[in-house]
């Protein structure tokens, strides 16, 4: 028996029995809490399905965190007995907490896992490994919401799974179908570089994983798999879902302060600028730039015209006219640089400012000189005229805003992408 701590986390992952080969091509773990009953027959039917139909070297992981009946005892003897299976314990529990702790540490080239009930068709597994294997992509799951796959189950795991995966699409704007499938791979050189950022231990690890994959611009490919659902499972639904919704929070909150390396990982080792192919005279994501653009501009608007239309008796046209177009200008620059551009963390911030200004300023010119006219035409002119003017004049400026400011958050990326993590500390400092 050995013992062994991740020097990152210092989680404690012994091995107890092991009866597999060094560094295989693939290690797929099966991660287990309290399965005295299923996990000796999974074991043999993984083992059966990878000696007939994997061609590659591999080992079993049994990961047991923290079980207080049989199932360590069960996996350690049937390590005795079975040729390639390697048993670890934590005295943790979590199945997230094992799968990035063991993962992180395998000799393998490929990591993957598989959930003990075995709910989803063996038959995918060569699917899965093999774009990583090529080198195609970094990391590949199953999905059961593909038009291909073939599900089996009750309709309120089919509502909730299908309203999760909505929320992750419209939240954090995710283009993987299907979060929680137990059913993953990924190249392990990936894995040791990329999990250390990823901080849940239990079900919405897989979430996190693929959230962070997405924004440093890691290819995942997608397996449809055929899914029978366990009805023996012991996982909470309830309590699973609870835990998901706050673990998007968190995800979101350090997303959108830049506690992310996202830029260093990108630079590090992405294939481009985020979710999607780079192609050369495409422009990355305008038309979701564009919309969210839209939106920004939309609330701006609304506020703008409210402040001007507070201030306008005490200040007059021009006076209300400045001060709500530089109060908006700040905070739809803000706005901006985050939601529709992407970009993260304090790098570059006050130079985005300094940019945002000369746009404020552009656009001020633009409706002053509108004022200028419409007070020249109609002198007595009401302030909900002078709104309507200021308003089309303030469209004319929102083109300009968006072109330039899509050039220069575009031109942030494309240097951060290039200086890489050491251009990326020093864009910090500014």
């Amino acid at each position: 028996m050995t013992a062994e701590a991740l020097p990152t986390t210092g989680e404690r992952v012994v091995t107890v029995a092991d009866s597999s080969t060094p560094a295989p091509v693939l290690d797929i773990v099966v991660p287990v809490y309290n399965e005295q009953t299923d996990v000796a027959g999974a074991v043999r039917r993984l083992r059966d399905h990878l000696r007939v139909n994997v061609p590659y070297p591999s080992r079993i992981t049994v990961a047991d965190n923290a079980s207080t009946d049989s199932t360590l005892a069960i996996a350690a003897e049937l390590a005795g007995e079975i040729d390639g299976l390697r048993v670890v314990h934590l005295d943790q529990k979590g199945r997230g907490r094992a799968l990035n702790a063991v993962w992180r540490a395998s000799d393998a080239q490929i990591v993957a896992y598989c959930d003990v009930d075995l709910s989803t068709d063996l038959n995918a597994l060569m699917p899965l490994i093999a774009p990583l294997i090529s080198g195609h992509s970094d990391i590949a799951i199953g999905t059961r919401l593909s038009r291909s796959s073939r599900v089996v189950r009750g309709p309120k795991r089919e509502f909730i799974s299908r309203s999760y995966n909505l929320i992750l699409k419209t939240t954090m704007r995710a283009k993987f179908s299907d979060a929680q499938c137990g059913f993953k791979a990924m190249r392990t050189d990936i894995a040791r570089q990329v999990l250390p950022y990823v901080e849940d231990t239990g079900w919405f690890f897989d979430t996190e994983l693929l959230v962070l994959a997405e924004r440093i611009g890691l290819r995942i490919a997608e397996v449809p798999v055929d899914w029978v659902d366990d009805p023996d499972s012991t996982v909470d639904i309830v309590s699973t879902a609870v835990a998901d919704l706050k673990g998007c929070a968190r995800v979101g909150y350090a997303l959108t302060t830049g506690r992310l390396p996202i830029a260093e990982l990108r630079a590090a080792l992405g294939r481009g600028r985020g979710p999607g192919p780079d192609i050369d005279g495409v422009p990355f994501g305008l038309v979701g730039q564009l919309a969210r653009f839209c939106v920004i501009g939309i609330a701006s608007t609304i506020a703008y015209a409210v402040l001007y239309l507070m201030l306008h008796a005490f200040l007059g046209a021009q006076v209300s006219n400045f001060a709500a177009l530089a109060i908006t200008a700040v905070l739809n620059t803000a706005a901006n640089r985050r939601f529709s551009f992407g970009v993260q963390g304090r790098a570059g911030m006050m130079r985005h400012q300094f940019f945002g200004l000369g746009v404020f300023l552009f656009g001020w010119a633009v409706t002053a000189g509108s004022l200028v006219i419409l007070h020249g035409a109609a002198p007595e002119a009401s302030k909900h005229v002078e709104l309507v003017v200021l308003v089309v004049a303030n469209l004319v400026a929102t083109l300009t805003r968006f072109v330039g400011l899509r050039w220069v958050f575009r031109s942030h990326n494309n240097a951060r992408d290039v200086a890489g993590p050491a251009g990326a500390m020093e864009g910090a400092a500014e």
